[in-house]
């Protein structure tokens, strides 16, 4: 663990937590979504200013928890398309695992309409390996993504470690995500994100949120991330990416890539 990530664990020592079990009613699986990109020294700033206010989500004995996930579009990149050409309504295909959990893994869809509003749709797998041969898989994709699973090809995989912050009113959930590293299938080539951090603000409808203010006291304002988009870019210079070019010159203060 490098000096930031000690300093994040420290303050979130700090916290109140709250297990799984106890964020059971919290699912916001149709929600409004906002999300924030900062740095780790911003991050703690933040932790300290959330004392009294928020609970830090425990999972194994752990404050901080790895993910694994792994995008799949089609050859054409018809998914990547839908968000750099702006549609309103845009999907995402992905398997996800948490590895703290037991490697416990599902696969997602995510839908993401023209109101802003977020639907995940998501049923528990085998794992990356097995899950297009389980029952039930292609139906699922077919219903909620409307692409044939048989179409679709990996192409991003990304790791990152998570922290979970919920209010005291539990009204919503602030997942925060740093330390990122995004693999290609088609090049080959690997890149991570170094300091930054990533917030993103998960809230059942636009109800009252104690963090905004934080945020805003901090100079972090909303904006715009897919880890799955920028991923992309950061890893497949052929690919188009007008629409991403300010977003991944801030990213790439902070990165490395590797062949």
């Amino acid at each position: 663990m490098n000096s930031s990530d000690a300093k994040i664990l420290e303050q979130l020592r700090l916290l109140k937590t709250i297990t799984l079990d106890e964020m059971s009613s919290i699912k916001l699986m149709n929600r409004l979504d906002t999300k924030y990109v900062t740095t780790k020294k911003k991050l703690c700033q933040l932790l300290q200013l959330v004392h009294g206010k928020y609970y830090v989500q425990e999972t194994n004995g752990d404050l901080i928890s790895p993910y694994r996930t792994t995008y799949f579009d089609t050859p054409s990149h018809a998914m990547y398309m839908q968000h750099h050409s702006g549609h309103c309504n845009r999907k995402k295909v992905r398997v996800r695992t948490y590895l703290s959990s037991g490697d416990l893994t599902f696969l997602e869809v995510k839908n993401k309409n023209n109101h802003g509003r977020t639907k995940k749709k998501r049923v528990r797998v085998g794992g990356l390996d097995t899950f297009r041969d389980e029952e039930g898989t292609r139906d699922f994709v077919a219903k909620h993504a409307l692409f044939e699973l048989d179409d679709l090809e990996q192409m991003v995989q990304n790791e990152f470690d998570r922290v979970t912050l919920v209010n005291y009113g539990k009204t919503e959930r602030l997942t925060i995500d740093f330390n990122v590293q995004f693999h290609n299938y088609e090049t080959g080539q690997e890149s991570n994100t170094g300091e930054l951090v990533i917030i993103e603000l998960k809230r059942d409808g636009n109800v009252f949120s104690p963090i905004c203010n934080l945020l805003r006291d901090l100079h972090i304002h909303p904006s715009g991330f897919s880890k799955y988009c920028i991923g992309t870019v950061l890893t497949n210079p052929g690919i188009k990416h007008n629409n991403f070019k300010e977003r991944v010159r801030y990213v790439s203060r902070f990165i490395r890539v590797k062949s």
